[in-house]
Parts: C-alpha cells; structure tokens; sequence
C-alpha cells in the first residue's frame, strides 16, 4: 500500500529580505496558494497545512479552501514549528480514534514551482526506507545554479543512499581532478516519521549545526540516518522580491 502524508507548509510573515513573502499576489492569487495548489496535484498527500505565526497568512489560506493553524512566533527553525503541528495532529487524530497518515512532508512556503512528482518520490523514498527516521533530497546542479555559491547547500552520501554531510561548502573536494563525483545540491524538502520529528525536536542543538547553520546536522551528529533521493530539481525557492518578478515572468509566459 503507497504511504499516505501530511503535508505541512511553514509559512512566516517576516522576512529579511522579502517581508509579507507569502502573501505576495501580483499573479491574482498569494504566493502561498501557489505552493498549496502544486500540493494538492500530489497523489500521496491527503491532506495539506499551512503552519504560520500571523493572521493575514491564515486569512488569505482559509479564503482559498485551505487548512491553516496558527503557531507560535518564537520557534528557532520550520522543524520546531511543523512539530508543533504534528503534536496537534497527534492529539486531533487519537481523540477522533483515526490512524493519522505515517509521514509528515515539510514543503517550503516559498516554492510556488515545485513538482508533485517530486513531493511523492520523496515520501516513498522514506516509506522504503526502514532504517531512516527521516528523509530529503539530492539533485545535480541546473546550469545556472554555481556549485560553490554558499546559499545552495551541497550534500554527501554513503553507500547506503543515506546523507554523510550537508554544507554550504563546495564538497566533495575533487583533489585529482577525476571527475567521479558531481557536486550534489540539496533542495529545502524533507519528510518524517511523526515518532521521529517528535524526537528530533528534544535534541540538543550540535556543534556542526550551529557553524553550517543547517538544523539538519542535528540529525546526523545525534546519529540519526537521513535518508536521501536522488531526483532531477528544477525550480527555484523564492528569496527576494527579484526572484518573485522572475517567477512572475514565469506564470505570465506559461499562462
């Protein structure tokens, strides 16, 4: 039987560098509603959240058809804040006497491009992994993308399939020029068993984890196995207000 999932999309209002992301809407409908729309065309999500610390995003969800929850605004990372989520889900789903779906998906808020093929290799890839408490992504760079740009963090595995090492260095470091490993990236997608993400949360934070800033370190230095699939990532997460006008180009020309 294919896995059933919850998909559950961290969604804040403030940003850095792009604040009110979420609900940016020069394409007639929120930011977030695009990420939510390319979601529902999964076929091993049933059913979908957005997780936010702010009203408006709740508002502009819910006028869409779609489940939001309110949670708090001090959590450190979106892993905190989607746990928060599944412990309701756990309660909501024991009191109704109903077997709550076995995988939780973390879709980033600001990835209105990404493929629901994707999301579903991506729950089956930790469904069929019996070791691993959780799992991501690994895809080869796209020809625009720089291998060594600091903000796309790369990625290293064992034989195993499972990750070795996440850095926002450029590795492995091909010291005889062989050629024999291509530098992988790894896109902001992961899922969890629930048991598991309730356990990662009541981990100390770890050395690795705070030089890389990668709170999926935490993970691996706890000895934690996190499996990785391989696919073929194309689009592009949304950052600054520059990336969301050439998103925009996108969903004008493909309209």
């Amino acid at each position: 039987m294919s896995a059933r999932a919850i998909a559950v999309i961290p969604a804040r209002y403030d940003s850095t560098r792009f604040p009110g992301k979420p609900l940016a809407d020069k394409t007639g409908k929120p930011l977030i509603q695009h990420v939510v729309e390319q979601v529902r065309r999964t076929h091993r999500v049933v059913r979908i959240i957005v997780a936010t610390d702010d009203q408006r995003i709740i508002d502009a969800v819910e006028a869409c058809g779609s489940e939001a929850m309110m949670t708090r605004k001090d959590h450190p990372n979106g892993t905190c804040r989607i746990a928060e989520v599944v412990e309701k889900l756990q309660t909501e789903y024991r009191e109704k006497g109903e077997i709550m779906p076995r995988i939780i998906v973390n879709v980033q808020g600001d990835e209105p491009d990404v493929e629901p093929e994707v999301i579903d290799k991506l729950i089956d890839g930790l469904d069929n992994d019996s070791e691993a408490g959780m799992a991501t992504l690994a895809s080869e760079f796209a020809p625009d993308e720089d291998p060594a740009d600091p903000n796309i963090v790369k990625l290293i595995l064992n034989q195993k399939g499972h990750a070795i090492y996440f850095s926002r260095s450029l590795i492995p470091h091909d010291r005889d020029g062989k050629g024999e490993n291509k530098p992988l990236k790894h896109p902001g997608l992961y899922a969890y068993r629930p048991d598991f993400l309730m356990k990662y949360v009541t981990l100390e934070e770890t050395p690795l984890e705070r030089t890389e800033m990668l709170e999926q370190l935490r993970a691996i230095e706890h000895g934690y196995p996190i499996a990785v699939i391989k696919a073929n990532i194309q689009h592009h997460g949304i950052d600054t207000p520059e990336q969301y006008e050439e998103f925009l180009q996108r969903f004008n020309q493909n309209k």
